[in-house]
């Protein structure tokens, strides 16, 4: 993903300075209250290693915004992905990156309570230009959770939920969290 990030900024023209640290390393790198936008997207917060993971990689987030700053957080609805139960999701169609055409598929293992390490594969079937097909994975853990338990973690570290376009009946959601003022009573813990 960093290499990826820095092709897409070189493509752009942008400079854009890209690193890769654990959430609870993010203060390392980086000064209290430096960035007035921090985006947690790709559903990203749910590899972050249970409900004390997860506190840990807000906590750190929240650390970095300025007074005023604002999180942007994407996340699969993990109540309809655990609904669903064990199985395999074949995606409709080829996908085409890079000039290659493959066929993704995801093998969702649920497990039977919350608070488990879940795990997603992904498996890509790629198409070579010779029409033969090879096929590669990746085994990810997850640790799901469930809505009101990201909005009260957020709130705890001292972020305030803006916005939101979460429904129960939607596959992910988008929220927008503002950090409160420094020194006011939505100060994140240090």
């Amino acid at each position: 993903m960093v290499r990826r990030t820095q092709q897409l900024a070189t493509e752009q023209g942008v400079s854009l300075q890209a690193l890769r640290a654990s959430w609870d390393e993010l203060p390392d790198h980086f000064e209290d209250s430096t960035f007035d936008l921090v985006f947690c997207v790709g559903n990203s917060l749910g590899h972050a290693e249970g409900a004390t993971g997860r506190l840990t990689a807000l906590a750190a987030m929240s650390r970095l915004l300025a007074p005023d700053g604002r999180l942007v957080l994407t996340s699969r609805n993990w109540e309809r992905v655990r609904s669903a139960g064990s199985r395999v999701d074949v995606r409709e169609g080829l996908v085409r990156r890079n000039d290659c055409d493959a066929v993704v598929s995801y093998h969702w293992q649920i497990e039977p309570r919350w608070e488990q390490e879940h795990f997603l594969e992904i498996v890509v079937a790629r198409i070579e230009p010779d029409r033969t097909v090879r096929a590669c994975s990746e085994r990810l853990s997850i640790w799901p959770y469930r809505y009101q338990e990201l909005v009260a973690q957020l709130d705890s570290v001292g972020l305030t939920v803006q916005s939101t376009t979460y429904d129960p009946e939607s596959d992910g959601y988008l929220v927008v969290a503002n950090r409160g003022q420094a020194g006011g009573t939505s100060e994140p813990p240090r």
